[in-house]
């Protein structure tokens, strides 16, 4: 009779665990967000044409830290980005006018992808040189999702008085640029 009951007792333990029923349903799969940053030289000679003027000897850097937050699927949801741009050898009395991220490959121009709102004046050029930040820059979905997915087809510059154009530049990825990618 021991032998039956325990034999009755793990059967009974055996359907269960077969069971379709499931009494508490799975929590939805979170999102993720991530920081990516672009660590970016600016050069002149990476201008379309190269500078040959009075701004010829100025260089820089542009940090880029864009956060997306994505969805379970991996598509990106919303993003903003923070940039730190600092600049150097410019000539007295510079004004930067602005700066942008462009889709546009190594040699080639293209329009504005991304404006991170400097008015002219913000970026203060004192002795040839000056830097500024540019904190929660909103980046829609679809363009946060290009940049990401192919750094090197986008490029960063730096506008004068001088070059409107762009007076300095540097790819997001490859030339000397680095990337780090954070999840959070």
């Amino acid at each position: 009779m021991y032998r039956i009951s325990l034999l009755v007792i793990g059967l009974s333990l055996f359907a269960a665990g077969c069971s379709d029923s499931n009494s508490s349903p799975s929590a939805p799969s979170q999102g993720t967000t991530t920081t990516t940053t672009f660590t970016v030289p600016l050069s002149t000679s990476n201008e379309v044409p190269a500078i040959t003027n009075a701004d010829a000897g100025s260089s820089g850097t542009a940090i880029i830290a864009v956060t997306a937050t994505k969805d379970s699927s991996g598509s990106v949801t919303s993003a903003t980005a923070n940039v730190q741009v600092s600049v150097s050898g410019l000539p007295a009395g510079t004004t930067v006018t602005d700066a942008h991220i462009h889709n546009g490959n190594t040699g080639a121009n293209a329009g504005v992808f991304v404006n991170i709102g400097l008015s002219a004046g913000e970026l203060a050029v004192n002795n040839g040189s000056g830097s500024v930040t540019k904190n929660g820059i909103s980046v829609p979905a679809d363009k946060a999702t290009a940049i990401l997915g192919n750094p090197a087809g986008h490029y960063f510059n730096v506008h004068t008085g001088l070059n409107p154009g762009g007076t300095m530049r540097g790819q997001l990825s490859g030339g000397g640029a680095t990337v780090t990618t954070t999840n959070q």
